[in-house]
């Protein structure tokens, strides 16, 4: 349990708010009936939080290379690249709002520091500024939940962590609050969105202050209420719709360069535009984000203020419109289709290539963010494209990727094969020429039909599924698991091996990685053999760092 905030705590805290709004990703569009009923509140608030996690991991990589190589930042350092990356990359309404909560957070603490005093003044200043972010701060929104966690935090005399923890707990309970006092959100039976979303980050930063490690448990242990069963009947789940009557036509956000004095003008002729208008930042550099009739004028208004760039214009009925026709969409429609497969390593690179895949090369101390994502799709220049991340970290980017590909008017399925072996099955039966939905069945069935196993060398003393390991232990990892504990890779291999095909399995597939010794793959062919005289091997050499063996059976 940590005292006092520092720099890994951050990244910590970064990592897990990725973790717990990916999975919570699809549960927040879902909510989202206000200020406007298009599905992608849980969207945005992922890419935030993306773009300032990615900015936290920067800031550590900007460390090493100026020191030691394990060096890491400071406190100060850490926060200010966490809310610069989240305002630069801030999606929507409750996006912009959670980076200037964000700011405001890091504001105190780069100040002040990293201690339970400092952690209540900070959640007092981050929803202020949040506050003072929004033209017409409406109540039964991430806002008041960000005010209630303040109160009831400010209100603690205790430690860090019981500052966090109180935050978190009168969030959630703030939050269930929300259809009280706002009246859509009643007649929706739902919570807020942006309320929702923010209960996620602050679960997450109860965990980190807590010693959570990033892959352990994910905030929101505890389970808010389920959707209401309004929502859930409703249109609205995974689906833009266009605003109601009288509600402007777009949505139009850009990041400005102005001097500070130039933002009263600016909120002023924005606020004559059009509503929702929402401006975070400091220090000549802002998101804007605005509904307006005029997108023209709103960024006309930029142009006067400072420059204007990044310019995103959204029109709410063609977004809807697309949205149907990819639904309705079928197979009339001749299209080229590719399969984009996610790997680490040269020769499985190599080997997806062979089998008709485009590749994009991951590196596995830093997978590819949603925009990576979505970017290698469009170069892969297809209508349709199969997506296999071979990694279950994953799957909220992918998720992210594939809603805003389809607004483009891509089909994409993303199949989340957990390990390369399984996008290697995937692989073996994908025909261009069948039916789009059923080329994706038949992949992901072979997928599904295959278990996967991984070596790996413990790195330090840790509590795992097997037991305690220490430094230098091989690691047998069954199904994302460990399940084996040895002190070789041979004898661990044999192992992990005999237990997979005691539950029965036709081809064994062996993925050499970068470190595996020499004979390490026929001594494991034979074990296999010796076991299961009718079990046939492959053996590819796959390059891989990050694990010395990878095991699939189908």
């Amino acid at each position: 349990m940590l005292h006092t905030l520092d720099a890994p705590a951050v990244r910590t805290w970064c990592r897990l708010a990725l973790r717990s709004l990916g999975q919570a990703r699809e549960e927040i569009d879902a909510l989202n009936v206000y200020p406007v009923p298009d599905g992608d509140t849980g969207t945005n608030l992922y890419l935030t939080v993306e773009s300032a996690a990615a900015a936290v991991e920067d800031s550590f990589a900007a460390a090493g290379r100026d020191g030691a190589p394990d060096a890491v930042p400071e406190l100060g350092d850490s926060v200010r690249a966490m809310a610069r990356g989240a305002l630069l990359g801030a999606r929507g309404n409750s996006g912009v709002i959670l980076a200037q909560w964000l700011r405001g957070t890091a504001e105190t603490l780069a100040a002040a520091g990293g201690g339970a005093e400092q952690l209540r003044a900070a959640l007092l200043k981050a929803a202020e500024s949040a506050y003072q972010a929004v033209a017409e701060p409406v109540e039964g929104t991430l806002l008041t939940v960000a005010a209630a966690a303040a109160r009831e935090a400010d209100k603690v005399g205790g430690s860090l962590a019981q500052v966090a923890d109180t935050a978190y707990r009168s969030a959630r309970q703030a939050l269930l609050r929300t259809p009280q006092q706002l009246a859509v959100l009643a007649d929706a039976g739902v919570v807020d969105a942006g309320g929702r979303g923010l209960v996620a980050v602050l679960g997450a930063l109860a965990d980190a202050v807590a010693g959570h490690h990033p892959m352990g448990p994910v905030a929101l242990s505890q389970p808010l209420p389920p959707v209401g069963a309004a929502v859930l009947a409703g249109d609205c789940e995974g689906h833009v719709r266009p605003p109601g009557p009288g509600h402007p036509a777009f949505e139009v956000i850009y990041l400005l360069d102005a001097p500070d004095a130039e933002l009263p003008v600016l909120r002023a002729r924005l606020a004559e535009l059009g509503d929702s208008l929402v401006v975070g930042g400091g220090d000549g550099l802002w998101n804007v984000h605005v509904h307006v009739d005029d997108a023209g004028a709103a960024v006309e208004a930029g142009v006067r203020a400072g420059r204007p760039y990044r310019i995103r214009i959204t029109h709410f009925a063609e977004a809807a419109a697309r949205a149907g026709a990819a639904d309705r969409r079928g197979e009339r429609e001749p299209r080229a289709r590719t399969v984009l497969s996610v790997v680490s390593g040269e020769g499985l690179a190599e080997l997806c290539e062979q089998a008709g895949a485009a590749v994009l090369h991951a590196d596995p101390d830093r997978p590819p963010a949603s925009a990576e994502l979505a970017e290698a799709v469009r170069r892969a220049g297809a209508r349709e494209v199969i997506l296999l991340l071979n990694d279950p970290e994953l799957r909220a980017a992918a998720g992210a990727a594939a809603d805003q590909l389809r607004e483009e008017g891509v089909r994409i399925a993303v199949l989340p094969t957990r390990s390369p072996v399984q996008g290697l099955a995937a692989l073996a039966v994908h025909e261009s020429s069948r039916r789009f939905d059923e080329d994706v069945v038949a992949m992901t069935s072979a997928a599904g039909a295959t278990r996967y196993a991984e070596l790996a060398v413990a790195e330090g003393e840790s509590w795992t599924m097997a037991g305690v390991c220490q430094a230098g232990d091989v690691l047998g990892l069954i199904d994302g698991d460990v399940a084996v504990i040895g002190a070789d890779l041979a004898g661990t291999g044999e192992t992990v091996l005999a237990r997979m095909l005691a539950a029965g399995g036709e081809l064994v597939t062996l993925v050499l990685g970068e470190g595996a010794p020499r004979g390490l793959a026929e001594q494991l062919v034979a074990h296999a053999r010796r076991q299961r005289p009718e079990v046939d091997a492959v053996v590819f050499e796959g390059g891989q760092e990050w694990a010395p063996l990878l095991i699939g059976v189908e």
